[in-house]
């Protein structure tokens, strides 16, 4: 009897650990102490060591199994783009001349006006031409003509 409420107690504290420090490192190892104790409670026979045994064979394969499914999920879920992100690639209009050289240049995207350059600084737009929307560099949109 002993021994099932020791391997619950430390599937509670390992989870309790896992909760404070959310690196999902001791929640495999709580959840394999939450099922090596439900073994010994089916198995009220099992010996110490065969315990120890299921446990660390539990762990492992939890932990090899499971952790880098999850760690996926969780940086494909962490990865959501930002407003800015979502405007890369999408078609602009030129409002006003796009000159690096003269430092003017302005484009519209939806129903905001961004002060733009060039990404090719050697190239100019004109009032209503289309331009490509590539990055953001300090408070200048950095476009490029549409079809290159």
């Amino acid at each position: 009897m002993f021994w099932m409420w020791f391997w619950f107690i430390l599937a509670i504290l390992l989870l309790a650990v896992e909760m404070l420090t959310a690196d999902l490192i001791c929640i495999w190892f709580g959840a394999a102490a939450l099922l090596t104790g439900t073994v010994r409670a089916i198995f009220p026979g099992l010996g110490v060591a065969w315990q120890f045994v299921i446990f660390v064979l539990l762990s492992v394969v939890l932990l090899a199994v499971t952790r880098p499914l999850v760690r996926r999920f969780m940086r494909s879920a962490s990865k959501a783009d930002t407003n800015l992100e979502r405007l890369y690639g999408r078609t602009a209009v030129v409002i006003e001349r796009i000159d690096n050289l003269q430092a003017t240049g302005a484009i519209r995207l939806g129903d905001v006006t961004w002060t733009a350059r060039m990404l090719n600084e050697d190239e100019c737009a004109e009032v209503g031409e289309y331009v490509v929307f590539q990055k953001i560099e300090g408070n200048k949109a950095l476009v490029i003509k549409k079809g290159e």
